[in-house]
């Protein structure tokens, strides 16, 4: 029997302190100010380009761990450093994901490394589901996609909102609606390359948190893109939909759509961003309250603070093992039958929240200020509840898993 272990091996533990070494050296010292200007931190990325950090083949690297666990450990340490920051630099992998969910191997080829750039000439990209009227109701959608048989064109149309890097990114994946009977089955991703007419940023959000990433519209009119940018091609969306037909006068099956793939692959990766933040805020809280006096005395001589910083380690532990067991259930092809996805980003996002709002609370007045990190880290824990896919999607997701029941 082979001997089972939760250690890391060599190589991924030089990774990690690789990683850590860069969040500690680079990106936190540049944390407040990027969360200040609320402005992309380029030069951050480009130096990470430079390192290595933000490129495809780091990522395939990390993707393609037979332990599922080299994705979830770099976000956690990446996180740890800053969360705005951080997100601007591993924002370009959900458009990523997008094109290696959904994409052929050409598309894969060419697309990918475009996203990236270069060292000396970094890019980023988007992708775009989210509208003003459909966020977790993807069924709401109204971004139109119309088939120009003439051409071998298709017309795009309409707005997103919500999008990382949207409207300054190299290339943008856009999910639109190709066949509105269909609901959530009529959804198709499309490329639209650099530079095409017709997309343009609408407006850039001034966030709560995670102000270092770029948040905004994207506007969409009579955007044309080649046949060829139709993630999968036309021949596996006309099967797909034909099936979708098919199922739906059946009442059959469902069949997932282009959006809910990504996010399927995406979502333990988001709880590995959520435990970065609540371990940095744990660490912040640890070493105050071990320096802090009041009374004579250190204020982790305290039950009432012990306690806490015990009940936040605990409950950080707990949530990267669910992100662990979720990546290496991905990794080993195992299917998520009670939901361990969504278990994973909802328990570790609720962690984070409650964790870095102990911390501020430990450092009492100071944490309230931003000369201290937890104030930052509260405010950047607030958004893991919410995008990609709220607590309560999260919570709805698993219990339709587990009980078989269209529960509302």
């Amino acid at each position: 029997m082979a001997e089972f272990t939760m250690e890391l091996n060599e190589d991924q533990r030089q990774v990690r302190d690789w990683i850590h070494g860069f969040a500690a050296d680079v990106i936190r010292p540049a944390a407040a100010e990027w969360d200040e200007r609320e402005e992309t931190p380029w030069p951050v990325i480009q130096e990470a380009a430079k390192v290595g950090i933000y490129s495809l083949d780091f990522y395939a690297q990390q993707f393609f761990d037979p332990t599922g666990l080299g994705v979830p450990m770099a976000m956690e340490e990446l996180f740890w450093g800053d969360a705005g920051i951080a997100l601007s630099i591993v924002g370009t992998g959900l458009a990523a994901i997008g094109v290696l969910a959904n994409g052929t191997e050409e598309q894969i080829g060419t697309w990918i490394p475009q996203m990236y750039g270069t060292p000396d000439d970094v890019k980023v990209a988007a992708f775009c589901s989210s509208e003003p009227d459909a966020g977790s109701d993807v069924g709401s959608m109204r971004t139109r996609a119309v088939y120009d048989q003439a051409k071998d064109e298709w017309v795009l149309n309409g707005t997103k909102t919500w999008a990382t890097n949207g409207g300054i990114a190299n290339v943008h994946i856009v999910v639109a609606v190709v066949d509105p009977g269909l609901g959530t089955k009529g959804h198709a991703s499309f490329i639209v390359p650099p530079g095409t007419p017709g997309l343009s940023q609408g407006q850039k959000f001034k966030k709560h948190g995670i102000r270092a990433s770029h948040t905004a519209e994207v506007v969409l009119e009579d955007v044309r893109v080649p046949g060829s940018c139709l993630l999968g091609g036309k021949e596996k969306l006309d099967e797909r939909l034909a099936r979708a037909r098919e199922t739906a006068r059946a009442g059959g099956e469902r069949v997932k759509n282009a959006a809910m793939a990504t996010f399927e692959a995406s979502r333990p990766a988001v709880g590995a961003m959520a435990v970065g933040t609540a371990r940095a805020a744990y660490e912040v809280a640890l070493d105050y309250a071990k320096t802090r006096t009041q009374f004579g005395r250190p204020i982790i001589d305290n039950q009432g603070v012990a306690f806490q910083l015990a009940d936040m380690r605990t409950q950080i532990d707990a949530a990267r093992l669910l992100v662990w067991r979720a990546s290496w259930m991905a990794v080993a092809g195992r299917p998520f039958t009670a939901a361990e996805g969504s278990m994973s980003k909802l328990y570790a996002s609720e962690v984070a929240k409650k964790v870095t709002a102990q911390a501020v609370q430990i450092l009492g007045g100071n944490g309230y200020t931003r000369e201290y990190p937890v104030e930052r880290m509260h405010r950047d824990a607030a958004i893991y509840t919410i995008f990609e896919g709220t607590s309560e999607i999260q919570r709805l997701v698993i219990a339709r898993t587990l009980s078989g029941m269209p529960i509302r």
